[in-house]
């Protein structure tokens, strides 16, 4: 490479969030949004003193517009900010993906082959790596995929009680936020080394939301499974629920699939049960006596997942919580902690308000923590060591 520099992109339905590091720092940030909506998207870009280098309307109204007017724009205002290579999170990696690789034309046929198993989000995911292999042929790009932190979890822990031909087929548990979480495992030795070489869950609460078993900083178990619907209630998503409702609502209320999807994924979770937000925030400054329902319901079962996962991991040693909600959220760490109190969780209430990195109180049994999650990192640092080593 001539430079170190390296672009992160994370695409999603219509948003393009695009970070560029030089080594471990992050010199600038953008996004861009209301792309697939019609008119003009709009353009944000930060510097890493958070001073705005553009905000604006720009002309692109899909993904491809888009990053020919991100590179544009660097190329022209931000010459020195021109990456050598990208790195791409990637929903979906299957059982052929369990570490990131560098892109290659065959890589990404059976990326695609993939699609079946994430179809709301794996195309997002790719539509950035066809467009800018297109555009600039001789950019390094290196997809990182979420499901690879949990690919050595045991068998046992990935399989449906469904016939065994399924599972050949590859209708298993893979756990997604993966990059998240091994964002986490590497911080922990430096943090806390009872949580690094113990027993930790760690709880990734966004508007996506997951909870990860590890026991030394290895993935043993986690809530989502074959999808990113399985699990906690999410801002919109569902999480677990009962197969058989399914069955009443395609068969009795006569939903096709295609609602059936739109359900789920964007009118359920804390969304469905507020009748109001799905946003934490919004939610925890309500008075409405739905709102604080729907917050006890998640983290209650926040608790009734963590003494799951605690049995998986025959104890527990340390609770770490990040994601959005993890790491800003004080009445929802509190509360978790309050319905956990049995494993001997205790925080302390001034540590908690202030959302320092450790909450547990001196009399506390288990260790509890609050770090910000840093999945762009995460990728910047695979794609440079994909590309210092000549992996494919």
């Amino acid at each position: 490479m001539t430079n170190d520099l390296i672009a992160v992109v994370n695409c999603g339905s219509a948003t393009l969030k695009f970070s560029i590091f030089d080594g471990e720092k992050a010199v600038c940030k953008g996004l861009i949004d209301r792309l697939s909506q019609g008119g003009e998207a709009r353009g944000s870009v930060w510097d890493a003193s958070g001073a705005r280098l553009f905000d604006g309307p720009i002309r692109a109204n899909d993904h491809e517009r888009a990053l020919r007017w991100l590179f544009g724009w660097l190329a022209e205002s931000q010459p020195a900010l021109q990456p050598a290579a990208v790195g791409h999170r990637v929903v979906h990696g299957g059982d052929d993906f369990v570490a990131p690789v560098r892109v290659t034309a065959e890589v990404l046929r059976r990326l695609e082959k993939l699609i079946p198993l994430a179809p709301l989000h794996q195309p997002h995911n790719l539509a950035p790596i066809r467009v800018l292999a297109q555009q600039f042929p001789a950019l390094p790009q290196v997809v990182c995929f979420d499901t690879a932190f949990h690919a050595a979890e045991s068998r046992i822990e990935r399989m449906y009680a469904l016939p065994r031909p399924y599972f050949d087929r590859g209708i298993k548990r893979y756990g997604f936020h993966g990059l998240s979480y091994e964002f986490i495992a590497s911080c922990l030795p430096q943090i806390d080394e009872q949580a690094a070489s113990g027993r930790t869950v760690v709880c990734h609460l966004g508007n996506g939301a997951s909870m990860c078993a590890l026991r030394a900083c290895r993935s043993v178990a986690t809530t989502m499974g074959f999808t990113a619907l399985e699990g906690l209630p999410m801002g919109t998503r569902s999480g677990s629920i009962d197969p058989g409702v399914l069955l009443h609502l395609l068969d009795h209320e006569k939903l096709a699939v295609d609602d059936l999807t739109e359900l789920l994924y964007h009118r359920s979770g804390l969304l469905g049960v507020s009748g109001a937000s799905g946003d934490m925030r919004d939610l925890l400054a309500s008075k409405e006596a739905s709102a604080a329902e729907a917050v006890e319901y998640f983290c209650y079962r926040i608790s009734r997942e963590l003494g799951s996962l605690a049995a998986a991991l025959g104890g527990l040693d340390a609770l770490v919580f990040t994601g959005g909600i993890g790491e800003h959220a004080a009445p929802v760490r509190a509360r978790v902690a309050e319905l956990s109190q049995w494993l001997g969780i205790r925080i302390d209430r001034d540590a908690n308000a202030a959302s320092r990195t450790v909450l547990h109180s001196p009399g506390s049994a288990v260790h509890v923590l609050v770090i910000p999650t840093n999945e762009e990192l995460m990728i910047a640092r695979h794609t440079r060591r994909v590309l210092s080593s000549g992996s494919v």
